[in-house]
């Protein structure tokens, strides 16, 4: 059995933030229909790369669901959608804000319909404030936030991180959201609207950077390869390369100048006494690291450290990660057979339930390859959806 097997999903959303969000619920056993416009589905079906010329980015974030499409500018597709609606636990979109409403299918028009729907809208910039009209995306994002001028090396151009975290973010923000919704549901009955901003989720990500700001007013600057708190916690350079290291409190300090470098001098250096010191002598204390660190590889200072209890790591690109011997004991690398695709591989399940393990339990949908089950399943006839397809309510 898994966790949301009886939680009923309609997903109208497209790309990324809400398909990760469904995506999720899906791995937790719910059941997601997603429903896809007529002309082409999804957008991220045109993203390559293709293999056999199906989306290999659309595959790897749409497992678990069923894909039907319908033309919500239709009435009979939009009645269609009605009655999904009116058995469904969850509704998730990430239209720009209005559309739903021109579509008919918002939140009040639903919950009239349904009055327990956990609807949740997923947009740029909200329902609501001065720039709920606008569109927002991932990049956009990153910029308004200011994560971008804290990203990258003082003095240097704005940089983005190297994935799409907000969209992600805004993910995550609303699968956490919609079981405290559908937990409040359960005891009560009572559905709600849920209104994420991509451009907000990431805000309370910020922590050490709020408390400097409104405690005294510091405005964060990029670090570059370093902490913002504490020292040395950044990419050291070794003999061959750079390795990660992080020595986040006095005693992992202690351990790294004893047992690691067996350098227990540095200790009784004034400027290295306390973290708070260690931070305002940061680059003096990475040029002397760094003289000493240089004289061996990064495998000696990661068996050592590792030895010390010191945490450190080393900094691997995407194929090194996707092989690494951890990830793949702990079946961060899961493969599924895709009908078009063939035999894929896909990122794995981070939450390791010990009586409900998230499962694959099918691939990502063709587009409306489920229509003609789904509709079958609401009393609609075959000569009906003939009709329908033939007339362009239905793919």
């Amino acid at each position: 059995m898994l966790p949301l097997q009886n939680v009923k999903v309609l997903d109208i959303s497209q790309i990324m933030a809400g398909p990760y969000c469904t995506m999720v619920l899906a791995d937790m056993g719910a059941n997601v229909i997603k429903v896809e416009k007529i002309n082409g589905g999804d957008d991220s079906r045109q993203m390559g790369p293709y293999v056999n010329d199906e989306s290999t980015c659309f595959s790897q974030i749409n497992r678990n669901k069923k894909s039907i499409s319908l033309n919500l500018k239709d009435d009979r597709a939009r009645e269609i959608f009605y009655r999904l609606a009116a058995d469904a636990d969850v509704i998730v979109e990430n239209y720009r804000t209005g559309v739903t409403k021109s579509l008919q299918i918002d939140y009040d028009t639903i919950k009239a319909i349904n009055p327990g729907i956990v609807y949740c809208s997923i947009s740029g910039y909200g329902q609501t404030g001065p720039y709920s009209h606008r569109g927002g995306f991932d990049l956009v994002a990153q910029g308004m936030t200011g994560l971008m001028s804290m990203t990258g090396e003082k003095g240097g151009r704005p940089l983005k991180t190297g994935i799409a975290v907000y969209d992600i973010g805004a993910g995550l923000t609303a699968v956490y959201s919609i079981l405290a919704a559908y937990i409040h549901k359960t005891s009560t009955g009572e559905g709600q609207h849920i209104d994420i901003a991509i451009t907000e989720c990431g805000l309370p990500w910020f922590t050490w950077e709020a408390a400097a700001y409104f405690a005294e007013g510091k405005v964060p600057e990029p670090t570059g390869w370093r902490h913002r708190v504490s020292a040395p916690y950044q990419a050291v350079k070794a003999g061959d390369g750079y390795l990660m290291l992080g020595c986040a409190n006095q005693r992992t300090w202690e351990r790294f100048c004893q047992d690691v470098l067996e350098r227990p001098d540095l200790m009784d250096d004034p400027r290295f006494s306390t973290n708070f010191d260690r931070g305002q002598h940061v680059e003096e204390l990475e040029a002397l690291l760094e003289t000493i660190m240089v004289e061996r590889d990064t495998e000696f200072w990661l068996t050592r450290c590792d030895k010390a209890g010191v945490p450190a790591g080393p900094i691997n690109d995407f194929a090194q990660a996707m092989q690494d011997e951890h990830y793949l004991a702990r079946g961060m690398v899961e493969e599924m057979e895709h009908p078009v695709i063939g035999k894929m591989k896909t990122i794995g399940f981070p939450s390791k339930f010990s009586r409900t393990p998230s499962q694959i339990r099918s691939p990502a949908p063709l587009f409306g390859q489920h229509t003609d089950e789904v509709l079958t399943e609401l009393g609609v006839s075959t000569e009906d959806l003939d009709t329908l397809r033939g007339e362009g309510c239905i793919k």
